[in-house]
């Protein structure tokens, strides 16, 4: 992904406080990652995936970035056998993007899994057994050295059979089933069996994957378990050692980072955590996470809505709201405080750039595809001034002065309250030219011409007032201020003119002017606005709407 670079680490390490489980206090560089949707994914699936739903997510998952893809367990059946197939025979395999299947320890599955990866450019063939304690007592009720046995019967045989193949790159991968539930001993014991078999060197290693089947501890422990591998597996230099963490305890994306501290160099998860049970780990987030702390990830989430919009069509699943970074309401800020903070910390970056440092925005949604106005401010009862005064700047060109973006909001909140929903920013800017803008209802300057007369303004007006019109005459220190006298006349309502600004609407296709006019009456503030392409017209307008407006509330 671009502009990782605009990010940088933005935590602190409490003094005095031990960390001696912390390896490195930061991951650096990203993982090798491995996309195992197509396997753990599908499989979690109350409908699993049809042959071209595959294919359309195997294509999404190469666009991402992903140069390693478990696409199934060919052997377990012949859908996934199928999908294999075409994959190779279609020719649909990009030449740097390596296939993964797994497999279990036994001759038939074993013959039928290099018979799916037959033709195949790279293949990494995943074997495993259970080793945890609860698996060997319960399950296959054998002993520690049967397990092992296991292991090494299925890696000869590997071996054996990559070793009748004429064509392509074929790569091993072994995992230790249930590795949180085995000892560390143990584990490292029939690794190193495996490995001891398979012989990696610099140029076929081997990868050891060691995953969170079920979670049992917090991630530290992981972490350890992990650190106690990488100090004991034979050939380390020539082992990858993988980490394929599931969510059972909802630490998954915190193994994984602690995983990588402790010496991990690959991650096996889905997009959005999709997995047996609680799921995966969710790789959007683990990336992204990275991404955060300006590390470039290595895979490209840069329109995450239409890899979101993919993966929901072809797994009938949804991403949830809130889930992080991919969640559709992830950036939203509906509370009036956050959007006010939001609103002016964009404002500061647009003056001052730097390091990404937003209020309450981790990353710039822009850089996955989303879109401030849409995605970040959004307007509901318990928004505030800031958030709706940024979406009419933004969007509408509409800078309201302070005291009227406050007077606005709580007009806005009001009818959001009432209506127990959601406004969206076309009904928000609907709502202001409505109740704001022109108000001509009750009261209106049809005409003005102005003289200067000695030190004071003559305003010669034609005012409808009802169905009524009438001519007259005023004074005043300006402009506007002869013509509110002129309505004072008109009306018989007693204000005074408070608060006057204006701007030119930058961006529309015609050269207007916005104004904006406030008026006190009866220790109570009325603001109006008025458009027009000439700007004492404008004021006119605005001094009528904040009039028109005044009376409406006084015929309550």
């Amino acid at each position: 992904m671009k502009n990782f670079e605009k990010y940088e680490k933005q935590y602190f390490i409490p003094k005095g406080v031990s960390m001696d489980f912390m390896w490195r206090d930061a991951i650096e560089k990203p993982p090798v990652w491995c996309s195992v949707d197509l396997r753990d994914g599908n499989q979690a699936l109350i409908v699993p995936m049809s042959l071209e739903e595959k294919l359309e997510f195997f294509t999404l998952l190469c666009k991402v970035g992903f140069k390693e893809i478990e696409v199934g367990f060919p052997a377990a059946s012949e859908t996934e056998y199928e999908f294999c197939r075409a994959l190779i025979e279609r020719d649909l395999i990009p030449e740097d993007v390596t296939i993964q299947v797994l497999t279990q320890s036994r001759e038939h599955i074993i013959k039928k899994t290099f018979e799916a990866i037959r033709g195949a450019r790279h293949a990494i063939v995943h074997l495993y057994n259970s080793t945890s304690v609860a698996q060997r007592e319960q399950v296959f009720r054998r002993s520690r050295e049967e397990i092992v046995d296991i292991a090494v019967f299925g890696a000869k045989l590997c071996r054996e059979y990559r070793e009748k193949e004429k064509s392509g790159h074929i790569s091993f991968e072994y995992s230790p089933e249930s590795f949180t539930g085995t000892e560390p001993e143990f584990a490292a014991e029939i690794c190193n069996a495996v490995l001891s078999i398979w012989q990696p060197t610099p140029e076929d290693k081997v990868i050891i994957n060691l995953p969170v089947t079920v979670s049992h501890s917090m991630p530290h422990v992981y972490a350890a378990q992990v650190e106690y591998m990488d100090k004991n597996l034979i050939n380390r230099e020539n082992v990858v050692i993988s980490l394929h963490p599931h969510n059972d305890r909802g630490c998954a994306v915190a193994d994984s980072e602690m995983g990588l501290l402790a010496g991990g160099d690959r991650i096996e998860g889905t997009l959005f955590g999709n997995g047996e049970r609680t799921g995966n780990v969710d790789i959007v987030t683990l990336a992204l996470n990275m991404y955060a702390q300006g590390v470039d990830p290595g895979l490209d989430f840069s329109d995450l809505p239409a890899i979101t919009e993919i993966y929901e069509k072809v797994t009938r699943m949804h991403v949830y709201e809130r889930q992080p970074y991919s969640g559709a309401l992830v950036f939203a800020a509906f509370s009036g405080s956050h959007q006010d903070a939001i609103a002016k910390g964009m404002k500061w970056r647009a003056e001052k750039g730097g390091v990404w440092n937003v209020p309450y925005l981790p990353i710039d949604p822009t850089d996955i595809g989303r879109v401030y106005e849409a995605d970040v401010i959004r307007i509901n009862s318990q928004s505030g001034k800031g958030g709706i005064g940024y979406i009419m700047e933004t969007q509408f060109n509409h800078v309201l002065p302070p005291k009227m973006r406050e007077a606005f909001g709580y007009h806005i909140k009001s009818i959001s309250d009432h209506g127990h929903r959601e406004l969206q920013p076309a009904e928000v800017y609907e709502i202001f030219m409505r109740d704001f803008v022109n108000v001509s209802d009750r009261v209106d300057v049809l005409h003005a011409d102005f003289t200067q007369e000695g030190q004071r303004r003559r305003a010669a007006c034609v005012i409808r007032f009802g169905e009524e019109e009438k001519a007259v005459v005023s004074y005043g220190n300006g402009r506007l201020d002869a013509v509110a006298n002129a309505l004072q006349e008109v009306s018989g309502a007693a204000y005074e003119l408070e608060g006057y600004t204006q701007h030119a609407l930058e961006g529309k296709s015609t050269a207007n002017a916005a104004s904006y006019v406030s008026i006190r009456h009866n220790e109570k503030t009325y603001w109006g606005a008025g458009i027009d392409s000439d700007i004492m017209t404008a004021s006119i307008k605005a001094l009528c709407s904040a009039v028109n407006r005044m009376l409406q509330d006084d015929n309550k």
